[in-house]
This record gives C-alpha cells, sequence and structure tokens, in this order.
C-alpha cells in the first residue's frame, strides 16, 4: 500500500494530474482514499482505548476508587467501617415475619354483657403474649374480673356529638370507633396490624399470623370476610368486613382512619351498623375490602 501511495505522489509531482491515464489515475487515486480511511480508523482506535476515562470504567484505578463503578458495587476494604463487611449477614438485614407481638387487638363489648363475654375471651387471649384493649360504654360496678388473663379494659369516650337516626343509644358509632380510639392510645412500638373483633369472637391466632403474612403490613390494607348469611350480605353490601368473625387494618390504614374517622360519619350518620360505618370510611380513604374466606362471620336471623 505504501508503495503505491509513493508511486501516485511521484506521478503526480514528475506529470500532474493531466498525464496520467484514466485507468491509471482511478486505480491510483482508489487505493490513496483507502489508505486514508485505513489510517484514520487505526488512529481513532488507538486514541479510543488509550483515554483515561474508557480506561478506568473497564478497568478502574486504585487512585480513582471513588468515581467508578467497581467502587459501588465492591469497596475497597480501605473504605469500610471497621465494623462492617462486604460479605452482608443474611440473618441480619433479613426483615422479620409478622409474629403475635406485632398485633394490637381492639375488643367491643359493653357493660351490660362484658361479665358473661369476658369467658369468651379468655378461651384465646395470651396474656404474655398478646396485646389489645377491651372498649367498654361505662366502668361496671361491683363486678370482679381476672385482669391478669384479660385485655385491659378502657372506657370509649363521649359519642354524643354523633347523631344517630336510628336512636340505639349510639353503640353503633361507639364500636365503629374503637381501632381509632386504640391508635390514639399511642404505644406503637412495632405495631403492624389492629385486630377489631367483637367480644364473642373466637380468635384462632396461629391462622391469622399466617394470613396477614401474606401481606405488606407498610401498605394500605382492609382484611376481613362477609357475613356467611346472604340476606346479611345483601342488607349491608359485600364490601363490608363484618366485626363479628373480626377484620384486620395495617398500621397506616389505622392511622389515616384515626384521623378522618370522626367527620366521615357524620356524614352516615344514615347508616345501622358500626361495621357498615367503618366501610363508609374506607370507601372515602379508597381502600377496599380484601376478602379472606378465614374470617368467618355467622349471623342467626
Amino acid at each position: 500500500m505504501s508503495r503505491d501511495f509513493n508511486s501516485l505522489m511521484k506521478a503526480i509531482k514528475t506529470q500532474g494530474f493531466s498525464s496520467l491515464s484514466s485507468s491509471s489515475s482511478f486505480r491510483l487515486l482508489s487505493k490513496l482514499i483507502l489508505f486514508i480511511i485505513i489510517i484514520g480508523f487505526i488512529t481513532y482506535t488507538f486514541h479510543s482505548f488509550s483515554s483515561d476515562n474508557v480506561a478506568n470504567f473497564i478497568r478502574p484505578s486504585s487512585s480513582n476508587s471513588t468515581n467508578n463503578v467497581s467502587s459501588i458495587i465492591r469497596p475497597s476494604s480501605s473504605k469500610l467501617p471497621k465494623n462492617s463487611s462486604a460479605n452482608f449477614d443474611c440473618k441480619k438485614t433479613k426483615k422479620e415475619t409478622t409474629q403475635l407481638h406485632h398485633l394490637v387487638f381492639a375488643i367491643a363489648s359493653s357493660s351490660k354483657v362484658w361479665q358473661r363475654r369476658q369467658n369468651y375471651v379468655k378461651l384465646w387471649w395470651k396474656p404474655d403474649k398478646m396485646r389489645g384493649f377491651v372498649w367498654l360504654d361505662e366502668r361496671i360496678k361491683n363486678q370482679t374480673f381476672d385482669h391478669q388473663l384479660l385485655p385491659t379494659i378502657k372506657i370509649s369516650s363521649n359519642t354524643s356529638e354523633f347523631k344517630d337516626q336510628y336512636n340505639n343509644d349510639e353503640s353503633a358509632v361507639r364500636i365503629a370507633r374503637v381501632v381509632s380510639e386504640t391508635f390514639r392510645l399511642g404505644s406503637h412500638d412495632n405495631v403492624r396490624w389492629f385486630i377489631m373483633a367483637d367480644d364473642d369472637t373466637f380468635v384462632v391466632t396461629d391462622n391469622l399470623i399466617r394470613v396477614l403474612r401474606k401481606y405488606d403490613h407498610n401498605q394500605f390494607y382492609y382484611i376481613g370476610g362477609s357475613s356467611e348469611t346472604h340476606v346479611q350480605n345483601i342488607i349491608f353490601g359485600y364490601n363490608t368486613a363484618f366485626g363479628g368473625g373480626g377484620f384486620a387494618i395495617s398500621y397506616p390504614l389505622a392511622k389515616a382512619l384515626a384521623e378522618i374517622q370522626d367527620t366521615c360519619m357524620k356524614r352516615y350518620n344514615n347508616l345501622y351498623t358500626s361495621d357498615h360505618r367503618i366501610q363508609a370510611c374506607m370507601a372515602e380513604i379508597g381502600v377496599p375490602l380484601t376478602r379472606e374466606v378465614g374470617f368467618h362471620q355467622v349471623c342467626y336471623i
């Protein structure tokens, strides 16, 4: 190639372009153009591979490790804290699965029936492992309870400001607010779920925990079941979780409910049951019922 190039240049100098034959000129010019292209490609390739930016990306030097991909994926030992390790311990970083101590129970009852219904709660309550409260309408006088075997008793706040067109002693409003009132008590360390239940609800804790582990407690979840009586579902709707079977509300949803529930229920004073009022507020927040067949509500009508 270099010999052809030299011949072409010599011919141009001695004879000029006009004296070259057309075929010879075309052939030599073609070789000249090809020669220039090859030289340009070799120069560009050499320059590209010798670039500091490309070289550092492919094989970063130790002096510039903070600005390359390698330093992000596998930092040098000199930059790690003394107590750190490039190989993380999975046991230490693994998120704890939902356990019984992550649950807080809000149990709705009344002063008229608690003396009898407490025996139902004793069947499943584990005082040394569970957290929760029983909400009554007023204090019970001259009656004794084994507080060590039962949840803590709380008295519901006054609900006279809520108009109830059915005149049912404001019980529906009071019971609908037990989750919100439980949330407002504070002490939310490691709380993931609030469980609403009636005083005659029987809770199988192992089954409940297994169900809740399926869901992300950091998201809005309203989990429960419809009634097993068709007439009840027709009256109150299939999107309502029935408190007789219990239902679960994730922590962030309980927080949102506590913030809006009082004003929400004033708008729905035409609804009859506490469960229906809770569902109405959930609908305003924009959270549908997540159905789990394990929450059994049996109504005898």
